[in-house]
């Protein structure tokens, strides 16, 4: 990131963090319309289950091969510059995604999902540390929370619009494709196609202002090697990324919790049709995934730092992963669904612990410490996929246990002994 100043003043520090809340809000949406546009895509390019997956899986490996890219970027650009790029290459992809799912072009959607999720990685290797260094340290899971409640707002809003104004009586449709011939069959998903094409055009658009928004908006730069050090660290004596051994483990850490928790918003919708829970019912399940999310982002809020340390709650949070996790194995129906979403309370302040935990004390190296954070993002594509393909040859309520509880498991690991490797000799 190019620098002018190493901290915001106190009184532009409220519209610093609106602006980012409203970019964090952006992010929600586009990651969080994800779920029910499996249940789109499989219906309207008629794919199978994991074909269908394939979504989750190139919108989320896009931060794995373009966020280091992006940490180059935002060091030519500067913090603005590369913020509004960020929105015009999603702009791009969504206007890209409209014409190729208009088309029923199958492998052009997901090319067109991979730039948006390009913009979004360029996006996010800007933000997370930016209101992670703009206070101290040791409150930014606050600060965090406080960006995840955008987040969420934005993810809750995603499939109640697109589930209303795309996806309505796809249960319906879907009876009506299965007995149609192959012509009108073409014709019906066709339309249903063509439904989505307004959808991302607004998007579109609304990206395209908020790009120019952010240019000409009071939102300073911080100068990370200045604000991020910690005393005594040695940061400088330290000539490579690649001495930090808490920034790796929470790379790994990053990876497992993305998994998860696209696994309990994302892949919701696929675990409740696997017990033959109307589809019309599944597409709104990301919604309760997601209610529950700010539900304990609103609980980190209050209770961080005030009460609790942000790892004493990355542990707690752990642990009620695995037993969620446990009771939605042990349960069928509606009620084994219930324990997947209250599984978005465990994950909600999950994100805002780790990522300051694993930066902490990355000085100079903050910005590539935090480009390759974000490509730990990937596990939102790999442990989903996994899902997909194994619960094609297994019990799906044990296929998702055993990934869901080793994930939690390493968290709990992190939050007790991982973020702290390599920082106590140091200091």
């Amino acid at each position: 990131m190019s620098v002018t100043t190493t901290a915001p003043a106190r009184t532009g520090l409220a519209s610093s963090i609106a602006i980012v809340g409203g970019l964090f809000f952006i992010i929600g949406f586009f990651t969080w319309i994800n779920g029910p546009l499996i249940t789109f895509v499989q219906l309207a390019f008629d794919v199978s289950e994991v074909a269908a997956f394939l979504v989750l899986m190139v919108f989320y490996l896009s931060y794995f091969f373009l966020a280091l890219p992006a940490s180059w970027i935002l060091r030519r650009t500067g913090m603005k510059k590369g913020l509004a790029l960020s929105l015009a290459v999603m702009a791009l992809g969504a206007l890209a995604f409209s014409q190729f799912a208009t088309l029923r072009i199958f492998g052009g959607a997901l090319a067109s999902l991979f730039v948006i999720g390009g913009g979004l990685a360029l996006l996010q290797t800007a933000v997370n540390p930016y209101i992670s260094i703009l206070g101290p340290i040791e409150s930014a899971a606050r600060r965090i929370a406080l960006m995840g409640i955008c987040n969420k707002v934005a993810g809750m809003l995603a499939p109640l619009l697109l589930g209303t104004l795309v996806l309505h009586g796809v249960d319906d449709l879907a009876a009506a494709v299965a007995a149609a011939d192959a012509v009108g069959r073409n014709a019906l998903l066709a339309d249903f196609a063509g439904g989505i094409r307004g959808f991302y055009v607004v998007m579109a658009a609304l990206l395209l202002l908020a790009a120019v928004a952010i240019l000409f908006s009071p939102l300073p730069e911080i100068r990370a090697a200045e604000a991020n050090a910690a005393p005594g660290s040695g940061v400088e004596e330290r000539g490579s990324v690649f001495r930090f051994p808490h920034l790796w483990l929470g790379v790994l850490c990053l990876f497992v919790y993305v998994g998860a928790e696209v696994m309990a918003g994302d892949a919701i919708g696929t675990y409740g049709r696997a017990f033959g829970l109307p589809l019309d019912h599944a597409k709104y399940f990301t919604f309760f995934t997601l209610a529950a999310m700010l539900l304990g982002y609103i609980a980190g809020l209050w209770l961080i730092p005030r009460v609790v340390s942000q790892e004493k709650w990355l542990s707690v949070s752990a642990v009620l992963g695995v037993l969620l996790s446990v009771g939605a194995l042990l349960t069928s129906g509606y009620v084994s669904v219930g324990f997947v979403a209250a599984l978005g309370f465990a994950n909600a302040m999950m994100w805002p612990a780790i990522f300051p935990l694993a930066i902490r004390g990355l000085g100079r190296f903050t910005e590539t410490g935090s480009a390759l954070l974000i490509m730990g993002i990937a596990g939102g594509a790999i442990i989903p996929q996994a899902f997909a393909v194994l619960k094609q040859h297994a019990d799906f309520q044990w296929v998702f246990a055993g990934l869901m509880v080793p994930c939690y498991l390493y968290i709990l690991y992190y939050a007790q002994r991982g973020h702290r490797a390599g920082l106590t000799a140091g200091r």
